[in-house]
């Protein structure tokens, strides 16, 4: 993608999640020079910020997601009794744009619809080896009561409305009839390595610099600060 269309995305989605209420703390709006002039160890260290993927397809309007990690905890304290083990994400999914298959092996999350169109999510469960089970039905909590789909079925959350995704359930999303503002509520995230994907795809975009960043992304932190 090129840094152009990024600068241009993430003011987009800043003025779009602004219109539903959705305050972002200060790293939010930090230019490259703010982050660097401040202590930003632990942003940076937990991963937390902006984050636009498309996927390392080059079609973000057909694959893509707008994300921002307001809050993490670190892999290397789960187990622990006490410790910060979860993370929050801010998520904008746009109409008709695909975030692909995928599962993971760690993270337990909550996906919630916070406004906008319906989000529609395509299940299936995990085989034994963690592959995808085009045969079994598949099982998932919204908002505290069990529902079952075929294989492959596609569930609508409507604004308010959320679902609870394990390991164990492959899924794909999308906007549906307008962008979608999606909360996620999770155990600690790790976009490194903790994403199964059913294509052979990156998690990551690939960044032209065709004009300087208006903010760093989180896979920008190793390379820019």
């Amino acid at each position: 993608m090129k840094r152009s269309r990024i600068n241009e995305i993430l003011r987009e989605s800043a003025a779009f999640m602004a219109a539903h209420g959705v305050h972002l703390p200060p790293f939010g709006h930090w230019s490259p020079e703010d982050l660097r002039a401040a202590d930003h160890a632990e942003i940076r260290r937990r991963r937390m910020g902006w984050d636009i993927t498309d996927y390392g397809a080059g079609r973000f309007d057909e694959m893509g997601l707008i994300l921002f990690t307001a809050r993490n905890g670190l892999n290397g304290d789960l187990g622990k009794r006490s410790a910060m083990l979860y993370a929050e994400k801010i998520m904008i999914s746009r109409r008709d744009q695909l975030s692909p298959n995928h599962r993971h092996d760690v993270k337990v999350e909550d996906i919630i619809n916070r406004g906008g169109g319906t989000l529609v999510l395509e299940l299936f469960a995990a085989a034994p080896d963690g592959s995808i089970d085009r045969a079994a039905p598949v099982t998932v909590m919204c908002d505290g009561i069990d529902r079952t789909l075929p294989p492959g079925g596609h569930l609508r959350l409507d604004p308010g409305e959320s679902v609870t995704l394990f390991p164990t359930t492959w899924h794909a999303f999308w906007g549906e009839g307008s962008d979608v503002l999606i909360g996620e509520v999770s155990t600690v995230n790790d976009d490194v390595t903790d994403n199964i994907f059913e294509m052979p795809i990156g998690r990551f975009s690939t960044i032209e610099e065709d004009e300087a960043p208006l903010h760093l992304l989180v896979s920008d932190y190793d390379d820019k600060l």
